[in-house]
């Protein structure tokens, strides 16, 4: 190669390399800056703000936090972000100290470690949780400013434990045992009835959440996880289950988490989570809906089984359209359906409505308080609306 040619060639390279490090520049956004090391326990994307909700309370022991749903990605809810509904605190329980005893009538009362719980055949639950408590504001009217505050009290995880059927295999219940109670190791100590048969047939001892431990705000090391049915029954922190005859009717099944009824008596063990579904896009937030083309975005659940159908309304309920349903469509988990929708500018009433594999179909709120009144502070699962005003505002209706 001549000299000139050299020269030229080596030119050519340089202008190459530097268009090339220009664009990898462009593309990077950090030019070719080293990127942070890696750690032993992953972080999010320090751009990534969502976050739970706390309920306002005197009380920082007894309070709830909310699922930002219409920030959720997908039908899954990531730990950190899972809806939480504390009545004393978090506990700290060192793994190594806790014992669960299960006794009453049994033939057998045993005490387990969580080493002893471990030997079980693992098994795993995808499922929802929500609370009863959820949207209650919206018995008295519009009342959460966004779908975080109506809705928020309910989280989709993918569970991993021991079967209590096999545990209480074990212990040997006796024939005249119906139901167990389950009390938590929190200062509250929270006890719950449930009935047995529910508890032989799908419920876990707990000890993971997606893939890893419990956090401590979802009951580490160990709780009670009950598909379908209200949160609080699923018990934080679990150290005792007792086999008895009948519930036991403690402070939290009487003075709460019951349904006051325009008759003046009380719904009372109404365990079961009715269908619900919630329009998360198009919803309330801080910037209004630009004219175009709106994918109508939302989650639909039930405690009864699958959901079958989803129908959403533009119109306040007078026309429904069905939605697609995106799989995986498991049962008693959150579902995620989809529309599409042109905002034109002109005002909108935007509702979904969801049925499930039983039949059973979300009601109007007008259809609920003639059944239930309207003293009810659990168990809310009527239609949600949001409207659309003509410069793109979104408000709960």
């Amino acid at each position: 190669m001549t000299d000139r040619s050299r020269r030229r060639f080596l030119r050519g390279t340089a202008t190459t390399a530097g268009l090339l490090g220009l664009a990898g520049g462009a593309h990077a956004g950090q030019g070719r800056a080293l990127g942070l090391p890696v750690s032993g326990y992953g972080q999010r994307a320090r751009h990534e703000t969502a976050a739970r909700w706390l309920t306002p309370t005197r009380y920082l022991a007894s309070t709830a936090s909310w699922t930002p749903l219409a920030d959720q990605v997908g039908s899954l809810t990531p730990a950190g972000l899972h809806y939480e509904r504390h009545h004393a605190g978090v506990p700290d329980i060192a793994p190594d100290a806790h014992r669960l005893l299960i006794h009453g009538l049994v033939r057998r009362p045993l005490e387990f470690t969580l080493a002893e719980l471990r030997r079980f055949p693992q098994a795993e639950r995808l499922c929802f949780l929500e609370c009863s408590g959820n949207s209650y504001r919206e018995w008295q009217g519009p009342g959460g400013v966004d779908v975080q505050q109506t809705h928020g009290l309910t989280s989709c995880s993918v569970w991993s434990g021991v079967r209590l059927a096999d545990v209480l295999a074990e212990c040997e219940p006796q024939p005249e045992a119906r139901w167990l109670v389950a009390e938590g190791a929190d200062a509250a100590r929270l006890t719950r009835s449930l009935p047995l048969a529910k508890a032989l047939d799908d419920v876990l001892l707990a000890y993971g959440q997606n893939g890893e431990a419990l956090r401590p705000e979802q009951g580490y090391p160990l709780r009670l996880l009950v598909p379908g049915y209200e949160g609080s029954i699923s018990v934080k922190w679990l150290s005792r289950v007792k086999l008895s005859a009948e519930p036991v009717y403690s402070r939290e099944e009487t003075s709460k988490y019951t349904d006051l009824m325009p008759d003046g008596r009380a719904r009372a063990f109404t365990l079961m989570m009715d269908a619900k579904s919630v329009i998360t896009a198009p919803s309330p937030g801080p910037t209004p809906l630009a004219p175009g083309f709106q994918e109508i975005r939302g989650l639909a659940w039930s405690g009864r089984g699958r959901v079958t159908r989803v129908e959403v309304s533009v119109d306040g309920g007078e026309h429904w359209q069905d939605a697609t349903l995106h799989g995986p469509v498991l049962p008693v988990c959150h579902t995620r359906f989809t529309l599409p929708w042109r905002f034109t500018g002109a005002p909108a009433l935007l509702a979904s409505r969801c049925t499930d594999e039983t039949g059973y179909v979300q009601p109007t709120r007008e259809a609920l308080i003639a059944a239930r009144g309207a003293n009810s502070f659990y168990h809310y699962n009527a239609i949600q609306r949001w409207r659309v005003d003509a410069d793109g505002s979104v408000h709960n209706a």
